[in-house]
């Protein structure tokens, strides 16, 4: 489970500041449209995507299977100025899961989100980090940005298996480089 209760905040190395951003050809934030499949080419990713919300004790709700991904509904949509949160697991019942390989997602690699509208949110990684899950940066990964910014999220790390968990988390930060219409 991602938790998303507040926790010290920190900026990992190749993560973009707003100073480097400023340097960056960013495109221009897209308007509100649901997103509805991701796909990340250089790791196999295709997935559909279903809507996520929050559990009861504040921790993101998680997809109950190995596929498909799941978009938190309480973030911007990708395209939207902000960070669209999409969560997706590394293996689920002994089957590998939609996000398995995010691990070795590399810089510059492209991101598209289809959104309901018909449009394709595009994106470059500008980073992807691991996480001991109680260290979690929860404010750079959920919080605003001066850009559009994905963020997909994984576990990772060593598996646990008396708490049936993995000891990490897997980050891959995001910036919304062109949107295309179909």
């Amino acid at each position: 489970m991602v938790s998303i209760l507040p926790s010290a905040p920190g900026v990992p190395s190749g993560v973009a500041t707003a100073a480097e951003l400023a340097n960056l050809p960013i495109a221009k934030p897209m308007s509100k449209s649901a997103p509805v499949r991701v796909q990340v080419p250089s790791i196999g990713v295709d997935s559909t995507l279903m809507d996520l919300g929050l559990l009861a004790d504040g921790s993101l709700q998680v997809p109950p299977a190995a596929f498909p991904a799941g978009w938190y509904t309480g973030a911007p949509t990708p395209g939207q100025l902000g960070p669209a949160i999409i969560v997706g697991h590394i293996d689920w019942a002994g089957v590998d899961g939609v996000f398995y390989r995010l691990h070795s997602l590399l810089p510059d690699a492209e991101i598209d989100v289809t959104r309901a509208d018909g449009s394709t949110a595009v994106f470059r990684v500008l980073s992807v980090h691991e996480y001991a899950k109680d260290a979690f940066p929860t404010k750079l990964v959920y919080g605003n940005t001066a850009y559009s910014a994905l963020r997909l999220i994984t576990c990772g790390g060593t598996f646990n298996a008396k708490a049936h968990s993995y000891e990490d988390d897997i980050v891959a930060y995001a910036e919304l480089v062109r949107p295309t219409v179909t």
